[in-house]
């Protein structure tokens, strides 16, 4: 694999390594006694593992053509002595090696650190849930995520007060708008800043999967319509959700409208001039006139009136209760709904598209990432700490994390406390495998993680930084068992590591070597120069004559003037005549080069004698080749041919490097075992 490498081109890097693992995959010893294939530089390698990459990069249930397998083999021996050469050298021993390799790792073993059944059941939960919206209030009492027992106890108390209140009668908006600590739900007089708002007594409209926080969306899910939740823990603290509405879900639509604005407690009499004003237009579309035509005359949403009334499109979460149920009506594009009634004022709204939710199929790898960025993902997570802790037999002390809320101070909120300080706890806290870790581990966690908040109580902060202690050490500790559980791992990460190794040293070798080897370069030109020739070309000026601004005839004698001797190749001269030729400078483009067979195609067209061409027609545009004179085949200099050399200059380098690789390290072909496979 040959390519000309320079600066720019190194972010392709990664592409390249890929090409790298396709094409060739590493092996492992060999095993269970069976009868080697290849021994390159020491390492043998069996028929099976062989086969494996053979088939890898061509069709499994095939016939084996010889020929294509003895040139692979060839490749695959080249491969290998590449890689065993990259060793030798010590790249693999290197900062920027070790890095890069520990980066794809990451990557690649995060899909096996994740609990896969869960995950599943996720995508399936969170899909069902895209098929209905949801319509709710809710009291919420807040509280922090990491408040202490006693005030979580508090909290709770609370919520549940409320709750007993609704269902012994009270409206639940009442209640939100006198308890929640959610500032939406209360009305709010005017301010210098903002107008009068009028409270939303807990109502937040409709929503849908990924909308609201998973444990909010869960248990909306889980309440059925027109029932009071118990108290649900959030992030924010304790809320209490009451179901107003579930439907088919919307998907996303978009729609027109028409607004007739109407403030919050108007006088009625403009309450009266707005409900007539939306019944006149009501009654003009029931007659005829268009939706476009009433937008301009009467919408008051001047952001929109210039498009027609059309809103960009929008999901279920993205607008006001009132448009929902009125969209749920409108069945096809066109459909027009009646008038409807908002905080904002009154609306009619016009269908202009729907897309409904697409099939899981579709969607799976969608709601896969949103579940990786949301809260929900905390559920495949401890599903795995769970199977870890029972696969590795963990083991713990829980009575040990008590001993640091005693030595751990606030100091710790300042980055000022020291791992010293609890220099005499040093009993065994938890053992994961074979690795036993104790309260002097978790004390140097401490020292060195120590990013609390400082509204944290100590023993809050604690825990919490034990938790996050263990889950770290719990996944590093299956991280590094990954390929000796799963043998795909272990093949992919081999790959990876060759594949950086044959990407870094043919880099060295070929790529950017012959770059940068500019004397070998030039003498490479000079011993191939044969092998770089120009064939027959002509040295000509292709004339445009633009948008029929020149007449054919005065077009042939302008070029029948340029054809001149004292006026060929002065293009200063050419753009005097130009000037003269027209007022418009623009009217007439020239284009003057050496042209091969296939660089212009009109210059192919013409008869490739000096002189004038017949007048050539492109659209409305006019064209004259003028032949200045014919050239003989020649060699190509090196900066007329550079891009080639380099590129068979690379081939040398490469062919060069695989000779001495050869000749420097042993290979052998078990051939009774080789001609089995063929």
């Amino acid at each position: 694999m040959s390519m000309i490498i320079n600066k720019q081109m190194k972010v392709t890097k990664s592409i390249l390594i890929l090409f790298a693992l396709f094409t060739f995959s590493g092996s492992f010893a060999q095993q269970n006694n069976e009868p080697y294939l290849l021994n390159i530089a020491g390492e043998n390698i069996s028929k099976a593992e062989f086969l494996r990459v053979f088939q890898k990069n061509n069709t499994k249930d095939q016939a084996i053509d010889k020929k294509a397998l003895d040139e692979y083999l060839d490749l695959y021996i080249n491969f290998k002595l590449k890689v065993k050469e990259a060793i030798e050298t010590g790249l693999d021993t290197a900062k920027s090696f070790k890095s890069e390799l520990s980066g794809y790792r990451g990557q690649l073993a995060q899909p096996y650190l994740v609990d896969k059944d869960v995950t599943e059941e996720l995508i399936n939960e969170a899909y069902n849930h895209m098929q209905f919206d949801i319509r709710a209030s809710h009291i919420l009492i807040k509280l922090d995520k990491n408040a202490s027992p006693a005030d979580t106890l508090v909290a709770y108390n609370k919520i549940i007060n409320l709750r007993k209140r609704i269902l012994a009668g009270e409206a639940f908006e009442k209640v939100a708008a006198e308890s929640s600590d959610d500032p939406s739900a209360k009305d709010m007089p005017a301010t210098k800043e903002r107008p009068e708002y009028k409270g939303n007594g807990g109502d937040l409209g409709y929503f849908s999967a990924f909308d609201m926080i998973y444990s909010f969306e869960d248990g909306a899910y889980r309440t059925k319509t027109g029932e009071i939740s118990m108290p649900i823990r959030s992030d924010y603290g304790y809320h209490i959700i009451k179901v107003t509405a579930r439907k088919k879900a919307m998907g996303k639509v978009q729609i027109a409208h028409i607004l007739i604005s109407l403030p919050q407690n108007a006088p009625e009499a403009d309450m009266k001039n707005a409900q007539t004003k939306i019944n006149e237009i009501k009654t003009k579309l029931k007659s005829g006139t268009s939706f476009e035509d009433l937008v301009k005359e009467y919408s008051d949403d001047k952001g929109s009136v210039s498009k027609g009334g059309v809103l960009p499109e929008f999901g279920v979460n993205r607008m006001i209760p009132e448009f929902i149920v009125a969209i749920s009506k409108l069945e096809k594009p066109g459909d027009i709904s009646d008038a409807i009634q908002s905080r904002y004022g009154w609306h009619i709204l016009k269908l202009i598209d729907k897309k409904a939710i697409k099939p899981l199929d579709d969607l799976r790898s969608e709601i896969k990432q949103k579940i990786a960025k949301d809260e929900r993902s905390n559920k495949s997570k401890e599903s795995f700490l769970n199977k870890l802790k029972i696969e590795y037999k963990f083991t713990e002390n829980q009575k040990t994390i008590k001993d640091f809320y005693k030595v751990v101070t606030d100091s710790i909120f300042q980055n000022s406390w020291k791992a010293e300080e609890a220099k005499m706890l040093t009993a065994k806290m938890f053992s994961i495998g074979e690795k036993t870790y104790t309260q002097t581990d978790f004390a140097q966690y401490l020292a060195v993680k120590h990013e609390g908040i400082p509204t944290q109580s100590i023993e809050s902060y604690v825990n919490n930084k034990y938790k996050e202690w263990q889950e770290y050490l719990l996944f590093k500790f299956a991280d590094s068992k990954l390929e000796d559980k799963y043998q795909d791992f272990k093949i992919l990460m081999q790959e990876y590591h060759d594949g950086i190794l044959l990407f870094d040293l043919t880099d060295r070798n070929v790529w950017s070597k012959a770059i940068k080897d500019t004397v070998g370069l030039k003498e490479f030109h000079s011993k191939n120069a044969v092998n770089y020739m120009w064939g027959d070309r002509v040295d000509a000026t292709v004339f445009t004559f633009k948008d029929n601004k020149v007449s054919e005839k005065n077009a042939r004698k302008f070029v029948e003037k340029i054809n001149k001797k004292e006026y060929n190749h002065d293009f200063s001269k050419i753009e005097t005549m130009i000037t003269k030729l027209s007022k418009d400078s623009a009217a007439v483009e020239y284009k003057y080069d050496k042209f091969s067979k296939g660089d212009n195609k009109f210059v192919d067209q013409v008869n490739w004698q000096e002189g004038a061409s017949n007048t050539l027609n492109d659209g409305n545009n006019l064209i004259i080749i003028l032949i200045n004179k014919k050239i003989a085949p020649e060699q190509k200099t090196l900066s007329e041919a550079k891009g080639v050399v380099t590129a068979d200059y690379q081939n040398y380098l490469e062919k060069e490097w695989l000779k001495s690789l050869r000749q420097k390290y042993t290979f052998t072909i078990n051939r009774e075992v080789y001609n089995t496979i063929k």
